[in-house]
């Protein structure tokens, strides 16, 4: 692990979150998809959406998506700042759903953005200053617009998914060099 399990695992809701406008299709079209990607974040005390909601999620998505296409590092800090400073933060000890003791960043029961924003934006903050901006990346096939966070040892992850993504790329490859030689 090279992040704490709490920072690992929002670093992971902020790529499924920019994941859920990547193939062209709004993946948080309604409050119902919205509320189905926080039950599968294991988010806990989120108080009940609105349309507000969903609206500001879209929002926050947009800012995320411009962290990850960011090339330099000081563009990605200047849009970690810029998120951080507009959410209210109240780090806590809390050790709920058998994960021991983790850091939880959002006052409890803020609305669905500033959980996100202040949990996610604090993962970012750690990437930052940890000196590993590099890790966020977008997709390295070339019809793919998804993003991911490479959390191998030696930073070789290049796609969002090995299976389809590194398959198809590592297949057209191979068929370059096979016309390549047939000449």
């Amino acid at each position: 692990m090279i992040f704490s399990h709490d920072t690992e695992w929002a670093l992971g809701i902020a790529v499924g979150l920019v994941n859920t406008s990547a193939d062209g299709a709004d993946g948080l079209p309604d409050l119902d998809a919205l509320q189905r990607f926080i039950d599968e974040a294991h988010m806990s005390g989120v108080p009940a959406l609105t349309p507000a909601d969903l609206a500001e999620v879209r929002r926050l998505r947009g800012h995320l998506h411009e962290v990850f296409g960011a090339e330099e590092t000081g563009a990605v800090v200047e849009l970690v700042n810029l998120l951080l400073a507009k959410v209210r933060t109240a780090p806590q000890l809390t050790n709920h759903d058998g994960y021991g003791w983790h850091i939880h960043h959002h006052v409890p029961g803020s609305r669905i953005t500033e959980h996100l924003a202040a949990e996610v934006g604090m993962a970012l903050a750690q990437v930052a200053s940890a000196g590993e901006i590099e890790r966020l990346r977008t997709c390295a096939a070339d019809s793919c617009g998804r993003v991911l966070v490479d959390l191998s040892r030696n930073r070789c992850r290049r796609f969002c998914d090995s299976k389809t993504c590194g398959n198809r790329a590592h297949v057209a490859a191979y068929r370059a060099r096979r016309r390549e030689l047939a000449g």
